[in-house]
């Protein structure tokens, strides 16, 4: 009797939700609450999962699919109805296009009692829709447990993305005898033996076979595969923005990354192959046209899930299942370790072109603000970078050296994301240096996230490039003969903006080495913020005069 009775215990709702999460494995939660979540804001009161106060919902759901991008598993942010829930899409988008595993979850007002008629009441379930993989919206009580069980296996399954839950007021704080569903990991399948064949089969009838990796191969089990197979095949890589690190840009086979949306000089690589080998690639990432505009190139397409289509990329082979596994099946079946020197110039080329001397000015050109920020770091340091003009000279300059070391989004490419993604990383990996490059523009966005990391306690550091324009944008404007107008503004001083927050504040003044003074704000352990003032009168003559202008001489 005594057992039947515990049986049929029944629980809040919302207290149920949150021991679902913590059997989901959650460890934080990010988000800004309201009054229509506040019973679950008291259920994670209770819980072991570590609750993260943001400035605005949009970090919030930065920091999550920051943390999806790095575990694997899913994210986790919150807000309450209406404009919270309207401020979480940026983040949610982001998540969804980078193939980060996210969970978003907003209150709602009362499904059966809402006395408040159509205050701050919008679909938000139906806005969520062409931004997630799913969303959804919980009427009853009993169903939390499978819910939120599907949204973790859908979100965490590939390609990850987001998925988006609604939680209204009343069914939060009803009581439910439902019971927590048990988390089982899935393994995922090994690719099928004739596609392996065919693979194996197009890589030894091609001549100069190149592999391009992107943000579906930064994982440390493809990279420990693919340097295998690089070794014993002795074909080259070329890194998306994203997949920058998969493998190390100290490899002799790596051609280090792709950078603007056009051709550059890993292209003088890229022209000269027959067969691409596409690792874990998204079409939104780097689209096909940039590298195979003339339809020439025969594709093998080594990924987790069916590839999507694109006129420029239609592959001749698709090898579906784990990576890993596929990578060590097709190089157990090759032979012959084959030379290939077009490439071994092309890295050449490229290898002097981000060692290329530079003139040393004040405010520092781009090529130094690079050099000094590597010059800063150790291998194993991360960087996240916010979105500006100066994240293509990072791209193209910045030598990585291991996966997950370079984290910036060239799929929604949304200013705001750098602060809180550094700050989440930081929390992660506190015994690393991680250093978040933002411009002003983009700092200005969620600045307020400072505050965040101060009040928590996390030591991230902040190097803000300050061109008081937006600076990628004025350079387009000029590239399409444009006047000069409307793109340009002034900032506060940064110094004293971060002190404001209780945040340690630097300038690089002339003379000043940029990378000494990085060294400083690193060693003090604390939330700091490095101003540094940046020349961009270079934009126009490398991006649109020097590269529309590329001859390969190799």
């Amino acid at each position: 009797m005594e057992l039947k009775e515990q049986s049929n215990k029944k629980i809040k709702a919302s207290d149920l939700f949150v021991k679902q999460l913590e059997e989901e494995g959650v460890e934080y939660i990010f988000g800004l609450p309201g009054e229509e979540i506040l019973h679950l804001l008291e259920s994670i009161r209770k819980s072991k999962i570590r609750l993260i106060v943001t400035r605005h919902e949009q970090a919030a759901a930065f920091m999550a699919a920051t943390y999806g991008r790095l575990t694997g598993k899913a994210g986790v942010c919150f807000s309450t109805l209406g404009p919270g829930a309207t401020n979480l899409v940026t983040g949610v988008a982001h998540a969804q296009l980078i193939g980060a595993p996210l969970i978003s979850i907003s209150g709602q007002k009362a499904i059966r009692e809402n006395w408040q008629g159509r205050f701050q009441l919008i679909d938000v379930v139906s806005l969520m829709k062409p931004i997630t993989k799913k969303s959804v919206s919980i009427v009853d009580p009993g169903t939390i447990p499978t819910v939120l069980r599907d949204a973790f296996k859908i979100a965490e399954s590939e390609r990850p993305g987001a998925v988006h839950i609604e939680l209204p007021e009343d069914v939060s704080s009803d009581e439910t005898d439902a019971k927590i569903q048990q988390r089982h990991d899935i393994r995922k399948p090994s690719p099928d033996h004739k596609a392996i064949d065919e693979a194996v089969k197009l890589i030894d009838n091609s001549k100069n076979p190149l592999i391009i990796v992107s943000s579906g191969a930064n994982r440390k089990l493809i990279t420990k595969q693919l340097l295998k197979f690089i070794e014993k095949t002795g074909i080259y890589v070329v890194h998306t923005q994203m997949g920058k690190g998969v493998i190390g840009d100290d490899c002799e086979f790596s051609l280090f990354a792709t950078g603007v949306h056009r051709r550059d000089y890993v292209n003088c690589g890229i022209d000269r192959a027959d067969l691409i080998i596409t690792i874990g690639y998204n079409i939104v990432e780097y689209p096909p046209y940039i590298w195979n505009k003339e339809l020439d190139k025969k594709i093998l397409n080594i990924d987790f899930v069916q590839s999507e289509l694109d006129k420029y990329f239609n592959p001749d082979v698709d090898v579906i299942g784990d990576i890993s596994d596929s990578l060590r099946r097709i190089y157990e079946k090759i032979d012959v370790k084959r030379d290939f020197p077009i490439f071994k110039k092309t890295r050449k080329l490229i290898e002097k072109k981000i060692d290329e001397p530079f003139e040393h000015r004040y405010p520092p050109l781009p090529q130094e603000v690079v050099k000094s920020v590597r010059d800063a770091l150790s291998k194993d340091d991360i960087l996240t970078l916010d979105n500006g003009i100066y994240k293509l000279w990072f791209s193209r300059l910045y030598k990585t050296y291991a996966s997950n070391t370079f984290l910036v989004d060239n799929a929604l490419a949304t200013m705001g994301a750098g602060l809180p993604s550094g700050i989440a990383v930081k929390m992660l990996v506190p015994d690393k240096k991680v250093l978040a490059v933002c411009g002003d523009g983009g700092f200005m966005m969620n600045s307020q996230e400072l505050e965040t990391a101060v009040r928590y306690k996390i030591p991230v550091v902040t190097l803000i490039l300050n061109d008081n324009a937006f600076g990628f944008v004025k350079w387009k404007q000029r590239s399409m003969n444009f006047e000069d107008f409307g793109l340009d503004y002034s900032n506060p001083d940064f110094v004293k903006y971060a002190e404001s927050y209780g945040a340690k504040g630097f300038r690089v003044e002339r003379g000043f080495n940029l990378t000494e003074v990085l060294r400083k704000a690193f060693s003090l352990n604390e939330v700091a913020v490095v101003e540094c003032p940046i020349d961009y009168s270079v934009n126009y003559d490398v991006f649109s005069e020097e590269l529309s202008n590329l001859v390969c001489n190799i």
